[in-house]
């Protein structure tokens, strides 16, 4: 598992990383501006009026400053609630799996083998959930996971997670019509299954309902209409340094914008995105050491 990234290291090592910062993405309009700040200043001390100080009421901060809090807050609710929905989902897998492994009987190798592929078939539902979200094909990650007969009917399908909870359960009515479950275990694991599939929703609800576009455009002319027009509002008090101060204060206010945007779609490869590879390899692990061990109703039928 990859490890969790923290601000537990030394102070000055996180200020100045550049991996999983937004600074790649920002810089190009960043210097930008401080070059057009630059230019103002090599105007100014031409000796053109280019010093406008009532330019600073043209979009007021408090303004521009609540916008840019809405847009973080709300990207990082889409982030959380993704977070969250993935933490039900591994949880909901375990205790199905747990569940299937305890109350089902194996009482033939077939049995068995067929309880464990069901077991990988969750985890598989998991790394298909994952895919979906990031508009990827099948790959060979759910071909370890799956027979290669399923594997092969995934290929056609227009929406592989679905089709994989509809195996599993395929799999508890079949275990219950063979009087290998309960009336009340079969409802508890289709509940699971249930969530496992309510889950995947909200992922899709969270990835389908991106930022209104009107919004964002107009954050964006706004941010770039006060970083161009920072240098006449400046120039004058602060002579060349202008490009500098400029570049600073453009630096702030793009990297906002950016971790929102970043944030936004948790569900990618971005350095800030979560960590989907690590929570399906985690969740393959947790199954294949429960697999190791012999349930009590197994041991029971090896004793007959």
């Amino acid at each position: 598992m990859e490890p969790i990234v923290t601000e537990r290291k030394h102070w000055f090592q996180t200020v100045f990383q550049i991996k999983g910062s937004v600074i790649p993405s920002i810089l190009g309009r960043t210097v930008l501006c401080g070059v057009f700040g630059v230019l103002i200043s090599v105007l100014f001390h031409a000796g053109l009026p280019v010093a406008m100080p009532t330019l600073a009421s043209l979009i007021p901060n408090i303004v521009l400053g609540l916008l840019l809090v809405f847009r973080t807050n709300t990207a990082y609710e889409r982030f959380w609630e993704g977070r969250k929905s993935w933490g039900t989902l591994v949880n909901t897998v375990r205790n199905v799996a747990r569940q299937i492994w305890l109350a089902i009987v194996a009482s033939t190798p077939q049995a068995h083998a067929q309880k464990q592929t069901v077991l990988r078939m969750l985890v598989a539902f998991c790394v298909a959930t994952k895919l979906h979200l990031r508009h990827e094909p099948i790959n060979e990650e759910l071909q370890a996971l799956l027979p290669s007969e399923k594997y092969n009917i995934l290929q056609r399908m227009h929406h592989p997670p679905l089709e994989i909870a509809f195996w599993i359960g395929d799999y508890l009515q079949q275990e219950y019509d063979r009087n290998r479950l309960n009336p009340y275990q079969l409802s508890a694991l289709l509940k699971l299954l249930d969530t496992m599939v309510d889950m995947l929703g909200a992922c899709e609800r969270i990835l389908k309902t991106p930022m209104p576009m009107a919004y964002a455009i107009h954050l964006k002319q706004l941010l770039l209409l006060y970083c161009l027009s920072l240098p006449f509002q400046m120039v004058e008090s602060v002579g060349w340094w202008t490009g500098p101060v400029v570049i600073l204060i453009s630096f702030t206010l793009f990297g906002i914008e950016e971790i929102g945007i970043e944030i936004e779609n948790p569900f990618g490869h971005d350095p800030n995105d979560l960590p989907l590879d690590a929570i399906c390899a985690t969740m393959l692990r947790n199954i294949e050491d429960l697999m190791t061990l012999t349930p009590g109703c197994d041991k029971e039928r090896a004793k007959e």
